[in-house]
């Protein structure tokens, strides 16, 4: 059902005060066909596609909704993708020259000026390589930057650097241009629904919060599975390798919301200021808390090295295992480990967080619980816990509880992520974006190793290998037993 547009931008619950963009913007942003069709946009919102690229109208309204899902033709929908062509144009440009942006202001004004509020608000994405966000930022600001009222924000894609240096360098000439409330550094996962559902499982339940401590939890795992290799992007890959790509990023933000403390408020600054916290308390990782893999090979699939734009004899891991210590109270002395794999057997993003064993006795050998929150696919969360089997006999089994949300919530549409990270930046929420300190530290953490996989610190480590469709390096499994973590038969 299509919302009222006089409500557009405001959430029921755990709303904040934010300076809200209503009518009159202009977004220079990828498709938002999803927020348009459950009109959650501002009103007389326009959007247009900049890039070097040469075509005409036509050719990007072709490109820019060639990817809107319409499986069964509906009719409906085909007509509001037919009105979002009409709010949609393009304009191409260099990346470097200050006319091409004066050509891109031009026709931003020509649009604004059938507004009928002198106000106008622009919110600039930028889906763009690293090397070019600088040269793109100073253009924007000094040739489609409004000064006359309205606001300005700019959106930012990761990678942000490839390590601290290059991350406080480039986070440094930012500021140059644009302000901490005016940027908003996108990370896709903080806008995933269950990633958002940990504040609440966390803080909303006494039963979840009595047990989030070293006292009950033994061991936490965070994993990322993807079923597929590079597929004639390796040259990209190799570059930045799986720990830029998921664990430095993705799965760290997991692990921040998962570690926080209560914040005082839902305010941005309350949640971000205890992330910042917790990531603070986290000393860089050792090599020897660190397992590296590349895929080889197998079932009549390409390894790694058979990728024609990967180098000769790279060893740039594809799969990255490595625990995390947390030095706080709450947290002391648990593994947290994050795993992260292409070629594997399966796509699947979890959370596991193992509890200690029961008190000996009256039990032996009994299966741990265990807390499984199913980021992707098909979210869910489900408790695996001991009972006893029914009849005559006293004797326990493992089994669930399970809260599936296609099961569960069945009149409910799971948003995508992006939908949700754009809408909180037109709303002017930072809470689900990445700040410039939160950012400093998560490099700190991950700097050392990566400079040693770099061969920026002595001889570079040479990854085990695993064939492509696994479970991953066999030496995983005594990796993560060496962290205390103990498989159930059925797992």
């Amino acid at each position: 059902m299509t919302r009222n547009r006089s409500l557009s931008g405001t959430i029921p619950s755990m709303e904040t005060t934010h300076d809200e963009l209503k009518d009159n913007t202009i977004i220079t942003l990828p498709a938002l066909f999803g927020l348009f069709h459950q009109g959650f946009l501002p009103r007389d919102v326009k959007i247009v596609g900049y890039a070097r690229t040469k075509m005409d109208l036509e050719e990007f309204h072709k490109r820019a909704t060639s990817y809107i899902k319409n499986p069964d033709n509906d009719p409906e929908i085909a007509e509001k993708i037919e009105q979002f062509k009409a709010l949609s144009t393009y304009v191409s440009g260099s990346y470097d020259e200050g006319s091409a942006f004066d050509k891109l202001n031009k026709h931003l004004e020509e649009i604004e000026s059938k507004y009928q509020s002198k106000e106008c608000n622009r919110i600039f994405y930028l889906a763009l390589p690293p090397s070019v966000f600088i040269p793109v930022a100073k253009n924007l600001k000094e040739n489609c930057y409004v000064f006359r009222g309205g606001v300005n924000r700019l959106i930012v894609e990761k990678p942000f650097g490839k390590d601290l240096d290059s991350a406080r360098e480039l986070l440094g000439s930012l500021k140059q241009y644009w302000s901490e409330d005016e940027t908003f550094r996108i990370d896709h996962y903080l806008g995933k629904e269950m990633v958002k559902n940990l504040l609440v499982l966390r803080f909303a339940n006494v039963a979840m919060g009595a047990a989030w401590d070293k006292n009950s939890i033994s061991n936490v795992q965070i994993t990322f599975k993807e079923p597929f290799g590079t597929e004639g992007r390796g040259g990209y890959f190799d570059e930045f390798g799986i720990i830029r790509d998921i664990l430095q990023n993705h799965l760290l933000q997991v692990l921040s919301i998962l570690t926080m403390e209560r914040p005082v408020s839902f305010a941005a600054e309350d949640i971000r200021d205890e992330k910042v916290k917790v990531l603070r308390c986290i000393p860089p990782i050792e090599r020897s808390d660190t397992l590296l893999g590349q895929y080889v090979a197998a079932n009549g699939k390409p390894g790694y090295l058979d990728d024609e734009t990967v180098p000769h004899q790279s060893v740039c891991p594809t799969f990255a295992a490595t625990t995390l210590w947390i030095h706080n109270p709450r947290w002391e002395g648990v593994p947290f480990i994050l795993k992260a794999g292409k070629a594997l057997n399966e796509a699947k993003v979890e959370v596991r967080i193992q509890f200690k064993d029961v008190t000996q006795g009256i039990f032996k050998d009994i299966a741990r619980n265990e807390l499984v929150i199913r980021i992707q696919p098909s979210e869910a969360v489900y408790l695996k816990l001991n009972a006893k089997t029914p009849g005559l006999y006293t004797r326990a089994i493992p089994t669930e509880m399970d809260l599936t949300y296609k099961r569960r919530f069945t009149e409910s549409k799971i948003p995508e992520a992006y939908e949700a990270l754009i809408l909180d930046a037109l709303k002017g929420d930072h809470s689900n974006f990445v700040r410039n300190d939160e950012l400093d530290v998560a490099w700190k953490i991950f700097t050392p190793i990566l400079h040693w996989i770099d061969g920026l610190s002595g001889e570079r480590p040479h990854p085990v290998s695993y064939p492509y469709g696994s479970r991953g390096p066999k030496e995983l499994d005594g990796f993560v037993e060496k962290y205390g973590y103990r498989r159930a038969e059925d797992s």
